[in-house]
C-alpha cells in the first residue's frame, strides 16, 4: 500500500473514469490531507486484524495524484514473476517505481520480472488488478475490455502466465464502458460479487456464468447503484491466523442488503473502512488501494 503524498483529482483519468467527482467544496490541501488520513485510518484498521501491510511512502516529486491506487502498475506472482504494466493516464505512469520491487527483494523471493510500459508507445493498456480480476488458484483471468484493458495485451498476459481466459463487455447505466472490472466485480474463495446487469451480451453472461459454476463460485448480484457505490471494489484478504476478511469501504458496506450481507457472511468476514475523500476524488476504493504480495517469502539464513 502506498501512502500517498499528493492525492487530487487528476483529470487526465476523469476522462475514462466516471467514478471520479470534481467536488470543489474542499481546497487542494484539505483533500490531500484527509486522504492522508483514511489511508492511515484504513491501515491501522488492517492490522488490527493481524493482516500484514507493507506501507510505502509516496515520494513527493514527482506529483502523483493517485499513487494510493498501486495495483494498476505492479501484480506480483507465486512462481517469483512481477510484473509491471502499460497505463493510460501519462501522469500516472509516474507511479512505477523500481525502488518498491527492489526494497521487497529483501523479504521475498523475486525470480522474474516482465515490463510491459513500452506498449504505452501503441496505445496498448492493461493496468494491471484494476483491469484483470485473477483467479489465482484455478488460474482464470475475468476482463472487461475498455479503453484502459487492450484485448490482444490481455492474450499475451494469458500466453505468458498460462492463465485462461474469460472476456467481456460491462457498461454503466448510462451505457458508457466500465473503465476497470474490479468496479464491477471481486472474485472471493467461494464466491463472486458482481453487477451482471452491465453485461449486455448474453453470450459473455453465459461464459461467466459457466466459469463461476466451473469453480463453485455463489453468484452474489449487485446493482448499478451498488456499483457507483463501490461495492462491486473488494478484495478478500487472509490475516496471520489463516482468518479471511473481505476489505470494503464503508459506503460500499452501507450499501449492501442483509440478504447480500448474509451470503457473503457465509464465506467469509466482512471489514471496512471509510474512504470517502479517495472514492470521491479518486475514483477508486479499498480493492484499487491493496497490491496483494503472492511472491514467496524468503526463509532467514
Amino acid at each position: 500500500m502506498i501512502r500517498p503524498a499528493n492525492f487530487g483529482f487528476n483529470e487526465q483519468t476523469a476522462e475514462s473514469n466516471s467514478f471520479q467527482k470534481a467536488d470543489d467544496s474542499l481546497d487542494v490541501d484539505e483533500i490531500k490531507q484527509r486522504a492522508i488520513e483514511e489511508f492511515d485510518r484504513f491501515v491501522d484498521l488492517l492490522r488490527s486484524k493481524d493482516i500484514n501491510v507493507h506501507v510505502v511512502e509516496d515520494t513527493a516529486k514527482p506529483v502523483k495524484p493517485d499513487a494510493v491506487f498501486p495495483n494498476n502498475w505492479i501484480t506480483f506472482h507465486q512462481d517469483g514473476t512481477v510484473i509491471t504494466y502499460p497505463m493510460l493516464s501519462e501522469a500516472r505512469r509516474k507511479e512505477r517505481r523500481p525502488d518498491i520491487v527492489e526494497a521487497l527483494k529483501s523479504s521475498f523471493e523475486v525470480s522474474r520480472e516482465r515490463h510491459l510500459e513500452f506498449f504505452e508507445s501503441k496505445d496498448k493498456f492493461l493496468e494491471g488488478t484494476g483491469s484483470m480480476i485473477l483467479d489465482r488458484v484455478n488460474k482464470i483471468v475475468y476482463a472487461c475490455i475498455s479503453p484502459r484493458t487492450d484485448a490482444s495485451l490481455l492474450e499475451e498476459f494469458c500466453l505468458w502466465t498460462d492463465y485462461e481466459k474469460v472476456q467481456f463487455h460491462s457498461v454503466d447505466a448510462e451505457g458508457k464502458d466500465i473503465y476497470h472490472t474490479n468496479v464491477m466485480m471481486a472474485l472471493g474463495e467461494g464466491f463472486v460479487i458482481i453487477c451482471m446487469d452491465t453485461i449486455k451480451n448474453e453470450e459473455e453472461r453465459a461464459a461467466l456464468e459457466y466459469a463461476f459454476a466451473k469453480t463453485n463460485k455463489e453468484i452474489i448480484e449487485i446493482s448499478f447503484e451498488q456499483v457507483l457505490a463501490f461495492a462491486g471494489n473488494m478484495l478478500q484478504v487472509r490475516n496471520e491466523h489463516g482468518e479471511k476478511f473481505l476489505v470494503m469501504s464503508e459506503q460500499a458496506f452501507q450499501s449492501l442488503d442483509q440478504e447480500q450481507i448474509d451470503r457473503i457472511s457465509v464465506h467469509t468476514n466482512i471489514l471496512y473502512s471509510p474512504i470517502d475523500i479517495i472514492e470521491t476524488y479518486g475514483g477508486g476504493s479499498t480493492r484499487c488501494m491493496m497490491a496483494e504480495i503472492f511472491l514467496p517469502e524468503k526463509t532467514p539464513a
